[in-house]
């Protein structure tokens, strides 16, 4: 199971546990999701505190996903 977090604008979401076998597996079923599916083209993906932008990287159980949203400040 691969555990994705969700930040800024999108920290309101509970994380989700899913099986996906690549980055492109986990962008799927991600989605299915109406509340992630304006965020998810626009965000960066981070797998273990590494920014990860090929869709074919492999996932292995364990892995820690976090999907980082655009964020402005001043």
């Amino acid at each position: 199971m691969i555990r994705v977090e969700f930040l800024g604008p999108m920290s309101d979401l509970p994380p989700k546990e899913i099986n996906a076998q690549t980055l492109q597996d986990l962008k799927n079923e991600l989605l299915r999701d109406e509340k992630i599916q304006k965020w998810l083209p626009i965000s960066a993906v981070a797998i273990n505190d590494e920014i990860i932008e090929d869709l074919s990287y492999p996932l292995k159980s364990g892995d820690k996903v976090l999907i980082l949203p655009p964020v402005c400040g001043g």
